[in-house]
């Protein structure tokens, strides 16, 4: 069904693995059709996202997709983003080895923070333009994909080889499992709220009768939103504020 947004679903993704394997670029690529060298591409800084809309079968649907950072000492701080995600890209470099083997390491990762069992899984190989220095073959990492029951695609964010078939191929597989993304909502029955009726009626244009009726509003909005809140708690997303390692905002 159709939202009052006029979207399908809403659909949130994470891209994790090491620095600097081009989890930025791919985003970058993705939804704006641009590629940055290397050099002005700045680390991400804790967490990142974008937001874009795909057609899928004449469906609009809408993605969030959450770019985190890969140093140790975001590590704290990027788990919790691993909360209600219905799709993760694990990216590594294929020019540099010790970003495939720490995919392990990111498998553990998600198996101990993602909230969603059917979670759908995509192991991206990144910079197939340097095919000259690659060091991980597309044979191997097709090997290590099936041991781990992940989907597989290698792609360049530079050359746009890949990218869009990627995403396309990752929200493919999670509209194949509704139990990720079918909308839950709030049954207005469900909600049982006693508004605060005992003011007189020669009270009601004194400070202190405006102060309680107030005061009993916002319990009323309070109780809705603590009800709601516990039904969907795996569809918040919570939006990081930008800042830099110097604190400045």
């Amino acid at each position: 069904m159709v939202g009052i947004d006029g979207y399908e679903a809403t659909l949130k993704i994470l891209l994790i693995g090491n620095s600097n394997v081009g989890k930025s670029s791919l985003l970058l690529r993705f939804t704006e059709d641009t590629f940055l060298p290397q050099d002005e591409v700045a680390a991400t800084i804790g967490v990142d996202f974008k937001v874009q809309d795909m057609m899928f079968e004449g469906k609009k649907y809408k993605l969030t997709i959450w770019d985190t950072a890969g140093q140790e000492r975001f590590r704290t701080l990027t788990s919790s983003y691993y909360r209600g995600a219905q799709g993760v890209i694990l990216v590594y470099d294929v020019s540099n080895r010790e970003t495939f083997d720490q995919l392990d390491n990111w498998f553990s990762e998600l198996g101990t923070y993602c909230t969603n069992r059917d979670v759908v899984k995509m192991i991206v190989g990144n910079k197939v333009d340097k095919e000259g220095q690659r060091v991980i073959s597309r044979k191997e990492a097709e090997a290590y994909a099936r041991k781990s029951h992940t989907l597989f695609l290698e792609c360049s964010a530079k050359t746009r080889y890949g990218v869009k078939e990627a995403f396309e191929e990752l929200v493919r597989k999670i509209l194949e499992t509704p139990s990720l993304w079918q909308k839950r909502s709030l049954p207005n029955n469900n909600i049982s709220v006693t508004r605060q009726t005992d003011f007189k009626p020669d009270e009601e244009a004194s400070d202190n009768y405006r102060l309680r009726r107030a005061r009993a509003d916002n319990a009323v909005c309070l109780h809705q939103f603590s009800t709601w809140l516990e039904i969907n708690i795996d569809l918040i997303c919570i939006v990081p504020l930008r800042y830099f390692e110097n604190n400045a905002y």
